[in-house]
């Protein structure tokens, strides 16, 4: 067997059992995230380690936790979101009082809660519930609990985790149901599943630097078609759209991008 053949047999069994497709993902660094949680289980090769997390439940769902980095903290890049809350809202606002918003690869939930903390502060009409997506089933539950660690609100005012959090102790607080009802959770798949339509404002960020060049680039094309005319894409700060008028973008701040 040639170097590198195990990989490519990993990858499609994989892609069968869970309908994660990994050639989309940067090979380097997945194949080393794969093979170091290979040989931390004593597997030999990567065939010989599918053989493990397809009859082991566990040790699959430890893969998949794994493979989906999430990680993640409330208002994550402050600077971004005071652009969110000052520039980008009130923009969005005066074309539509009742906004359509998703969160794209919302991991274990910081994301949306935040997003939900700003436009609450923002006196945003909350009709509508921001829908909160991500593949991983066990993030979504997370996220559905919410119970954080003081490290992971450290961006957020004490005032605003007062009103929004229970503290519990030992250093976590619990989301108030207050803020929980305005978010629908449920899982997606940005690379096989069909995207939301006429969508106001679409978060993902730190999401796609983990794909290829040309994965990236459908994605961010789909994001555009999910978008309703003069609707805006959040990226993450490593996520600068190279091609965004090529695809029909034009940049309303840095990482925020309207459709034309």
């Amino acid at each position: 067997m040639a170097i590198g053949d195990d990989y490519e047999i990993f990858i499609k069994k994989v892609h069968t059992k869970s309908g994660l497709d990994l050639s989309n993902y940067k090979r380097p660094q997945m194949e080393r995230r794969i093979r170091t949680l290979m040989r931390s289980q004593g597997a030999s090769d990567l065939v010989s380690y599918f053989s493990i997390i397809d009859r082991d439940s566990n040790q699959y769902q430890k893969f998949i936790d794994h493979l989906t980095i999430n990680v993640s903290e409330f208002l994550r890049n402050p600077s971004q979101w005071d652009v969110l809350r000052n520039k980008i809202l009130p923009q969005l606002l005066k074309e539509n009082p009742k906004l359509k918003v998703w969160s794209a690869g919302c991991s274990t939930g910081e994301e949306p809660y935040s997003l939900a903390i700003t436009m609450l502060e923002a006196r945003c009409d909350m009709t509508h519930k921001i829908i909160a997506s991500d593949i991983d089933r066990e993030v979504l539950r997370k996220a559905q609990i919410g119970l954080y660690g003081s490290k992971s609100l450290a961006n957020i005012p004490d005032a605003l985790v007062k009103k929004y959090f229970i503290e519990q102790g030992s250093g976590f607080y619990q989301v108030k149901d207050e803020l929980k009802k305005h978010i629908k959770f449920q899982q997606h798949n940005l690379l096989k599943d069909s995207f939301e339509s006429n969508v106001d404002l679409i978060l993902c960020r730190n999401v796609v630097i983990y794909f290829t060049e040309e994965t990236k680039s459908l994605l961010y094309k789909r994001f555009y078609q999910s978008l309703r005319k003069g609707g805006i894409l959040f990226t993450g700060s490593t996520e600068q759209i190279f091609q965004a008028r090529e695809i029909g973008f034009s940049t309303a701040a840095t990482f925020f991008y309207q459709k034309l």
